[in-house]
């Protein structure tokens, strides 16, 4: 996939993995349609353009034909943005669990439904989105996320089976743990405990870049994730057995109070 000379909107640009493709995305030559709800957390300059896109909302099918008349001329769509929230699946709300559904699975569907036809119309058009190793191994604590990720992942993977013959492009990227402001200090401090490695929002980032420009359709990050991603595709017992002695831990996490 080229980058140069084309015109991506960027979901969730305004914080995290986003906010870190806005930069090498313009070096790359590409023009940038950030969307967000608080677009005005971003800096205005040259290359990239700010609009307000609420991807909760019921009617986020209309908002994007009022995008697509004002920038006629999107290539392809990067959806990275998304909600979590650490809390056993007895403390969460149901407007928590509501909000994660829509945001991380609901509106990358809708998302993909507004601009399928119009790419293939056009005759190009890539479709990428942003999961997580937590689309392929549940993980105590994020009921919620792991099944809407669980969810964005299995849609991928049916929509790229959908138009293989046609030229929209589907790609999916699944970083690791990363430092990102979504993730408040207890989870950093659960990730240390446990030793997962935390990347570097800068370093997803690259890595997404790098997905789209070698046409990959899946790219997992991280070592031993992947490894682990695999294990758990073909023996989820034995990640079960490591699990349950991580659990003591994660359990002291969630059972503190600092993130209920």
């Amino acid at each position: 996939m080229r980058l140069h000379d084309r015109a991506f909107l960027l979901l969730g640009g305004t914080g995290g993995i986003g906010k870190a493709l806005v930069e090498p995305l313009v070096r790359a030559g590409a023009r940038v349609i950030v969307a967000s709800r608080h677009p005005e957390k971003l800096e205005h300059r040259e290359g990239v353009s700010l609009v307000h896109l609420d991807l909760a909302a019921s009617d986020l099918d209309q908002q994007l034909v009022r995008l697509s008349d004002a920038y006629p001329g999107i290539d392809g769509v990067i959806h990275c943005a998304g909600q979590n929230r650490f809390a056993s699946l007895e403390n969460m709300a149901v407007s928590e669990l509501d909000a994660q559904i829509a945001v991380n699975l609901r509106s990358a569907m809708i998302v993909a439904r507004h601009f399928t036809p119009r790419f293939e119309k056009a005759g190009q058009g890539a479709l990428v989105f942003v999961g997580s190793t937590f689309g392929s191994i549940g993980f105590p604590g994020y009921t919620a996320y792991c099944a809407s990720k669980f969810g964005l992942r299995g849609f991928t993977e049916a929509l790229r089976r959908e138009l293989a013959d046609t030229p929209v492009q589907v790609i999916y990227v699944a970083p690791r743990a990363t430092a990102t402001d979504m993730n408040p200090e207890a989870v950093n401090e659960l990730n240390r405990a446990l030793g997962n490695t935390m990347d570097a929002p800068e370093a997803v980032a690259s890595q997404i870049l790098a997905a789209m420009e070698n046409d990959d359709r899946r790219r997992f990050l991280g070592w031993p994730e992947k490894l682990f991603v695999v294990i758990n595709g073909i023996l989820p017992r034995l990640v079960d057995k490591a699990m349950l002695k991580q659990l003591p831990v994660i359990r002291r996490f969630l059972n503190s109070g600092v993130l209920s």
